[in-house]
């Protein structure tokens, strides 16, 4: 029997255009040399309207620490003031945000075209080269409905076509392997961050009496679901949800991955932005029992990746690597038997951060399938 790889996409959501308007937004990356200017940055936060790209939220800022945020017009100058008061080093990332994301995706070009693999799709794009192999339906989101494919990642499928019977490790790990894809998690957000908002990360759904909408899948699978790093406050980007697994997502997802636990080996799920690679635990500064083995195999996957362009990913477990975090897909998995859990954290280290040119699409497509290669290959001699 061929053992399954189940690669879970967590896509960055990209637009062509918003009607939220971001003209003259900035986005700063500030780094705090002290116990007390992290105390200010946190009390900023608190007062103002961050809207925090690295780290996800205030609690995770410490001395040292690159932060990555963006703030609204009428709000860049007191933010950018009382950082100058208080000696803050900073530097200005985008000093408009707007013409960033319409220089990047522009509507009249992309509208018509067809599905590129080097571009952002819209979500109908998206959906119908998905719908060209062969796909199991799932029930979810609101408004759309899921595709799990089984293949790899869209890249990886066309370079794997082109290459089988001529590569003969892609061939061997075609041939001893299932791959099965998510191309979009949250395409109800994918499909608003298109229409209404560029730097929508949450889903679309509305299951608390607040007005504020929308779910962090990633902070809603069942394992110390609401314990760390994630908020009950519905207005919150880390909304965790109302209770573990409670988002159609999430529950399509876990419904598929234990139908199939017999089989799957390893998950795999993709997010940006940082250049990392991360394994369990989130959740606490405990490592697992399978520790030593995970970081050999991150190992592994990260020098692969180097050996392309050079690209540098830190690797290791997640807590300790990039913050304390719960609630996510990559432990979910681990709890549930498949020992090969990795989340991905694509290009690059925040100079573009969530506005990465289409230009890196390609190269970064390019070396994650050597890191993935490299991961299918240990599963395969493990198993063997």
């Amino acid at each position: 029997m061929k053992s399954l790889l189940a690669l879970g996409l967590i896509a960055a959501a990209f637009v062509i255009s918003s009607a939220q308007s971001f003209d003259s937004a900035k986005v700063f990356r500030a780094k705090p040399h002290n116990e007390k200017q992290v105390n200010i940055m946190k009390y900023l936060a608190s007062i103002l309207q961050f809207n925090f790209w690295y780290p996800d939220s205030e609690m995770h800022i410490v001395d040292q620490m690159e932060v990555d945020f963006h703030v609204s017009a009428d709000q860049s100058n007191i933010v950018q003031t009382l950082m100058e008061k208080n000696k803050i080093q900073y530097e200005v990332l985008f000093p408009n945000l707007q013409e960033v994301i319409e220089k990047q995706v522009r509507k009249e070009t992309n509208s018509t075209s067809r599905h590129s693999y080097t571009k952002y799709n819209e979500w109908h794009k998206v959906g119908k080269e998905s719908g060209r192999r062969k796909a199991i339906f799932m029930d979810c989101g609101i408004h759309a409905r899921e595709w799990i494919s089984p293949a790899f990642c869209q890249w990886f499928l066309k370079e794997a076509t082109r290459t089988y019977g001529k590569d003969k490790n892609m061939t061997n790990i075609l041939d001893k392997m299932n791959f099965y894809i998510l191309p979009v998690f949250n395409i109800d957000g994918y499909i608003w961050s298109w229409t209404q908002n560029r730097l929508w990360r949450k889903s679309r759904s509305n299951t608390s009496s607040s007005d504020c909408v929308g779910v962090d899948l990633n902070r809603n699978f069942d394992l110390a679901w609401s314990t760390v790093d994630s908020s009950k406050n519905p207005c919150k980007e880390t909304y965790c949800g109302s209770f573990a697994e409670s988002e159609p997502e999430t529950k399509a997802v876990t419904t598929f991955i234990r139908n199939h636990l017999s089989s799957i080996k390893a998950y795999l799920t993709m997010h940006s932005y940082s250049q990392m690679l991360l394994f369990p635990y989130g959740y606490t500064y405990e490592e697992t029992p399978d520790h030593n083995e995970l970081n050999e195999v991150a190992k592994e996957a990260v020098k692969a990746i180097s050996s392309l362009y050079s690209k540098e990913y830190k690797y290791g477990s997640s807590a300790i690597t990039i913050y304390p975090s719960s609630g996510c897909s990559e432990d979910w998995a681990y709890s549930q038997g498949i020992k090969y859990s990795f989340a991905f954290e694509l290009r690059d280290k925040g100079k573009y951060g969530f506005l990465l040119p289409e230009s890196q699409i390609k190269p970064t497509c390019q070396e994650i399938v050597l890191a993935v290669k490299s991961i299918a290959n240990y599963v395969l001699n493990q198993a063997l």
